[in-house]
């Protein structure tokens, strides 16, 4: 289970209503992966089997090592004028790019 990271009630309705949009996809999966401008970006996906070392909250997934990364953060879904996206308060990040896709650690 996933206890020390925070999902707001909109990330929860977000992530229910995308699941409920897709056929066979019963998990939504979040990770960090290497890459982006400043080394780490968030990534966002569906996932119909979880891992053995997935840690899981309601029908969310997040791998260890990723969980590891996110200890203390924030899931939010936002609306503002770029667009609608999930918004990760992470207190371990210590910079993002310009765009606010990538941090750094």
């Amino acid at each position: 289970m996933i206890k020390e990271i925070k999902f707001t009630d909109n990330a929860i309705k977000q992530i229910n209503h995308l699941l409920s949009q897709k056929d066979n996809k019963d998990f939504f999966r979040i990770a960090i992966k290497g890459g982006g401008c400043s080394g780490f970006k968030y990534d966002f996906s569906f996932d119909k089997n979880p891992q053995k070392e997935d840690l899981k909250f309601n029908n969310i997934l997040i791998d260890k090592a990723s969980a590891d990364l996110l200890k203390g953060s924030e899931v939010d879904f936002v609306s503002e004028l770029i667009g609608d996206s999930f918004k990760i308060s992470n207190p371990q990040s210590k910079s993002s790019c310009g765009c606010g896709v990538s941090f750094s650690l």
